[in-house]
């Protein structure tokens, strides 16, 4: 029996269930299809440059027999069926709100022409509907979630291996080539962002070796320090199924005697399989306040704040840090997202979605769960959200952080001779020594686009009249 195996956000042929099952029945055709809007839309520039990279891996893995296709699923399937004469097609789950809808349309179709379907879970360590509260209803909170997912769900499943053998066969009618999809941006931009990076499964497999070996150690304390490699940097690498849930999981499990910075880094996975609930539960969690009451928040407007948080030019070093590094590698530190984000929404007071839109286009992590739950705790308006009057300070965020400036001074080597005590508040600075290091303010650096003490006043005001307007119409009612 011949049977298509479609890829997804699970480019890998390790613990990869639809494979294995295809593997078993005989005849595979592996299959990649790129749908409609995600070249423009749905994958941000630097998303399809990774993904470029990874379908060429992907390839390689399968001995040349990946299929590329672009177009609509139903229609490419029906092809696909008609050139080779498939009896079943399989696939991992997905679990955003359009690729749902796609994949029991698509299902429903080929069922109906007689073609069996079977989906597996691959991508996530618990399915969504499972991981809900006993009446039934989901999470809003990250730590029962978590405690319940320890407590009560299932162990995560051992990863499958490779299948033995794969008897793969080739279909030459409807294949392009991945590089001629015109996916990856072909600006210098993306040749310098895949520098920092090794897509693929191998790559990904080696970026865990790695931080198992040499930054699992100092996880917990040392996460919080950018200049420290004590992050795993494997997110990419989960978000485009080269390396499993599980098998990092497993690893853990494995390999590393229990400890605090293990326990910790698992809760890190399960902070992501919250996500994933929140948007299995919560569709609309990418364009709208999961809090209904933010949806009166009185947000500003500035072009000019905006573009110069993107170019990491506000003025303020550790969030100019960030952003520069996401530009340049299309990833950021997670404690320097968290600066970021708060000045974006509450220093300069700009809507959130701008900050989502933004690191959509921008990251190789780029994680539709991950990104609008992350980005709606940052605002307050999400689950299980930061305090709105929790308000990131970049100075001191900078120097409790990254207090020898490793991190900062690499992103701004404009700043790399300032003296510590002015690194993260340059407009302190005599004049005698910013001469000295060569910085002139509003020239080779910017001066602050905002004052913080004012602008936090600002951003807590407009909360409290949010907060004032929702009591008038809750009395009203």
């Amino acid at each position: 029996m011949t049977t298509i195996c479609w890829f997804r956000q699970d480019l890998r042929v390790t613990d990869n269930p639809a494979l294995a099952w295809a593997a078993s029945r005989g005849q595979v055709i592996p299959l990649y299809i790129l749908e409609p809007g995600e070249a423009s839309v749905t994958l941000g520039g630097a998303s399809l440059a990774w993904l470029e990279a990874s379908l060429a891996k992907l390839n390689d893995s399968l001995d040349g027999a990946l299929c590329v296709v672009e177009g609509h699923p139903e229609s490419v399937l029906a092809q696909v069926i008609r050139d080779t004469g498939a009896t079943a097609v399989t696939w991992n789950r997905r679990y955003e709100p359009l690729a749902i809808e796609t994949d029991k349309e698509t299902m429903a179709t080929l069922k109906a022409s007689g073609v069996e379907v079977q989906s597996f879970k691959a991508g996530l360590l618990w399915e969504p509907w499972v991981s809900v509260k006993k009446d039934g209803t989901p999470y809003r909170v990250f730590t029962p979630f978590c405690k319940n997912a320890l407590a009560q769900l299932p162990t995560p499943e051992a990863p499958i291996p490779r299948p033995s053998a794969l008897n793969l066969a080739r279909t030459e009618s409807t294949v392009v080539e991945a590089s001629s999809l015109g996916l990856a941006d072909r600006r210098p931009w993306v040749q310098r962002m895949l520098k920092y990076w090794v897509p693929g499964e191998a790559g990904a497999m080696t970026r865990l070796n790695a931080f198992i070996d040499q930054g699992l150690e100092d996880y917990k304390r040392g996460r919080d320090f950018p200049a420290l490699e004590a992050v795993s940097r494997l997110s990419p690498h989960i978000h485009f199924g080269e390396i499993s849930p599980r098998q990092i999981w497993h690893a853990m499990q494995t390999r590393v005697e229990g400890d605090a910075n293990k326990e910790h880094f698992l809760r890190e996975l399960i902070w992501r399989e919250f996500s994933y609930h929140l948007l299995y539960h919560f569709p609309t969690l990418p364009t709208e306040n999961l809090q209904t009451h933010f949806d009166g928040f009185p947000w500003m407007t500035s072009s000019e704040s905006l573009a110069a948080w993107q170019r990491g030019m506000t003025g303020y070093p550790i969030v100019d840090a960030g952003m520069r590094e996401l530009w340049a590698t299309g990833y950021m530190h997670n404690r320097v997202r968290m600066i970021v984000g708060s000045f974006l929404v509450k220093n300069l007071l700009l809507d959130w979605r701008l900050g989502e839109r933004w690191f959509w286009d921008c990251l190789v992590d780029a994680d539709q769960a991950n990104n609008s739950a992350s980005w709606q705790w940052v605002a307050g308006c999400g689950a299980d959200a930061a305090p709105y009057f929790r308000i990131f300070n970049p100075v001191t965020q900078g120097e409790k952080f990254d207090p020898q400036g490793g991190y900062t001074r690499r992103w701004l080597p404009e700043l790399a001779q300032l003296p510590d005590a002015y690194l993260y508040k340059p407009w302190e600075c005599p004049p005698i020594v910013l001469s000295d290091a060569g910085v002139v303010l509003g020239d080779t650096y910017p001066h602050p686009i905002v004052e913080l003490k004012p602008s936090r006043e600002r951003a807590l005001a407009a909360y409290q009249a949010m907060k004032d307007h929702r009591s008038v119409h809750s009395a009203e009612g």
